[in-house]
């Protein structure tokens, strides 16, 4: 599968942004799917993942509560509602495919074998 992320940009503390997640091919529904950010000087960090068909939702500590993931199998797309932004979620933002679903793993990148170009998004203070 491949992916290509779009809807970053600039934004300022507290609003709101969403970011979407197009995948190609017909098997896009077997994938857990998962967003991560890398900000400058960072490595690249876990933001939230959902199962194959949207029943399981998981997401970092630090975006609890303020971001919501979700996908439409029907699109082919998976979607990051982000609300509240702030400057420290400043990042390029991936997403990511993987044909598994392991509790104890999906927080590591190298739980995933596709990824999006990523996308910059910047929140100003």
């Amino acid at each position: 599968v491949q992916l290509q992320a779009s809807g970053g940009g600039l934004v300022q503390a507290g609003d709101s942004l969403r970011l979407s997640c197009a995948a190609s091919g017909r098997t896009f529904s077997s994938y857990a799917m998962a967003w991560f950010r890398q900000a400058p000087g960072k490595e690249r960090e876990f933001v939230s993942a959902i199962s194959w068909r949207g029943g399981n939702t998981y997401y970092a500590d630090s975006v609890k509560g303020r971001f919501t993931i979700s996908r439409d199998n029907a699109k082919n797309a998976v979607y990051l509602q982000m609300n509240s932004v702030q400057p420290e979620d400043t990042a390029v933002y991936y997403c990511a495919a993987s044909p598994t679903f392991r509790l104890d793993r999906y927080r590591y990148t190298q739980e995933y074998k596709n990824w999006g170009q990523g996308t910059q998004v910047t929140v100003s203070s």
